[in-house]
């Protein structure tokens, strides 16, 4: 919800599928979200500089689809408006080794719960080997590592090692601390209390308005009946 919301305002890029590791030759779809239609994707890779990422069609910038990618198209990948407003950013990497390593492709929050899987792009039976910040940080027959209630201190940089398969590329995962207040709640907390009492405010004084109305009637009418034709 928290997503869906930031994404209403200040635009978002989504990926899927979900990740930011890919093999090469594998397929991707980026795309804009947000309140303009004039999002378009744009991408900083080894080859292009603030380029606008390859589209479907020449009339929907706001999507970038990739059918095969290629260890060149490794990069940053963020959306920005006509007007210069930039989304979050995704670090794509694109690799002819024989693993990634899955995680999510957004920063986790303190708290949650986040499994980093190891693929291959063939079954192996090896133990998978987990490294963070180069240090071996656990060992896995399912090729899973999970970081139960995520901390600060478990940012880093993973890889995974299949011993007589290869490495992973290193990815970054970021950690963020507990979910801030978002639009909504502010809207909620903030600004309806005060919509409400001006409102109620505005109420009273046309109460007022009307009592007063209502009473200079009355005055009228008593003073009519008294006075002699």
């Amino acid at each position: 919800m928290e997503i869906a919301v930031l994404c209403a305002i200040v635009g978002c890029l989504r990926v899927l599928p979900s990740r930011s590791q890919f093999f090469q030759y594998e397929p991707v779809t980026l795309s804009c979200e947000g309140n303009s239609s004039e999002w378009r994707v744009r991408r900083n890779t080894s080859v292009k500089t603030n380029e606008i990422c390859p589209s479907p069609s020449q009339r929907k910038f706001s999507m970038c689809s990739l059918p095969e990618l290629y260890p060149v198209d490794s990069g940053v990948y963020w959306c920005e408006s006509a007007a210069g407003e930039r989304s979050n950013q995704v670090n794509i990497t694109v690799t002819e080794g024989p693993l990634i390593l899955e995680s999510p492709g957004h920063p986790v929050r303190e708290g949650e719960h986040v499994t980093l899987h190891c693929r291959a792009l063939s079954f192996v039976y090896n133990l998978t080997h987990f490294y963070k910040n180069g240090v071996l940080a656990g060992t896995s027959s399912t090729g899973n590592f999970s970081i139960r209630r995520v901390s600060r201190s478990d940012e880093g940089l993973y890889k995974c090692n299949v011993s007589g398969v290869g490495e992973s590329p290193e990815i970054w995962l970021a950690v963020r601390g507990h979910s801030p207040q978002t639009p909504t709640a502010l809207l909620t907390h903030i600004l309806l209390p005060v919509v409400a009492g001006c409102l109620l405010l505005m109420l009273l004084m046309l109460l007022c308005l009307w009592r007063n109305h209502e009473g200079r009637v009355e005055s009228a009418v008593l003073y009519t009946n008294v006075t002699p034709n």
